[in-house]
């Protein structure tokens, strides 16, 4: 047991490890659909069909065709899937030093909303950075979503540290108000800067 109080690190993965900007899968889309990316932005949400998609209900497929009709744009599967990946900018500045400074004292995990099609692109991309985790827990291999308390609840029994134990770190308030909910010692960041200040705090 860690001097601090801490056993365990969890941090969100789009917004804390990962730079994120949905507007570049807009603007993909509406390249491929030659339309306004206003548009699409206006009807875009994260509807049923999303949330089913982040838990594993169904595949990116039936995901796209419900894109497909939401959007109102007749674009293949493949451009929908190019668009979907090219959220991703790349690393949040400063998070790999910190990332590998912080797994000499602690373990580290991630808990992401997220779905297979991203799954395998970021894994792959972004291996460096995910190298210093010893587990990733994605919502569409648990079948829960944040910020739902049964989801808190499956990846703190699966890390097997008491949840006040746990120090979590997410970009959206309703996750972490989620997380403190369940007992988990949680804190809502915009960059690495968050992150090391809350460290800091705590003696890192």
């Amino acid at each position: 047991m860690s001097a601090d109080g801490i056993d365990a690190l969890l941090f969100d993965l789009g917004g804390v490890l990962l730079d994120i900007d949905f507007d570049r899968a807009l603007a993909r889309w509406a390249e491929c659909a030659a339309c306004d990316p206003a548009l699409l932005r206006g009807r875009f949400s994260h509807d049923e069909a999303y949330k089913r998609h982040e838990i594993g209900a169904i595949g990116a497929d039936e995901y796209f065709a419900s894109l497909r009709a939401s959007l109102g744009i007749d674009i293949s599967n493949a451009e929908f899937l190019a668009g979907w990946n090219a959220i991703f900018v790349g690393e949040m500045p400063g998070m790999a030093e910190l990332l590998a400074k912080a797994a000499e004292r602690y373990p580290l995990y991630i808990f992401s909303n997220t779905n297979p099609a991203h799954e395998f692109y970021w894994s792959r991309r972004f291996a460096g950075l995910l190298k210093h985790f010893k587990e990733i827990f994605v919502s569409s291999s648990i079948g829960l979503r944040k910020p739902d308390s049964a989801a808190y609840r499956a990846v703190v029994q699966a890390i097997a540290v008491p949840a006040e134990r746990v120090l979590f770190f997410d970009d959206l308030q309703e996750n972490v108000a989620g997380a403190q909910t369940c007992g988990l010692r949680a804190f809502q960041v915009r960059s690495s800067t968050d992150v090391a200040r809350v460290l800091g705090a705590l003696g890192f």
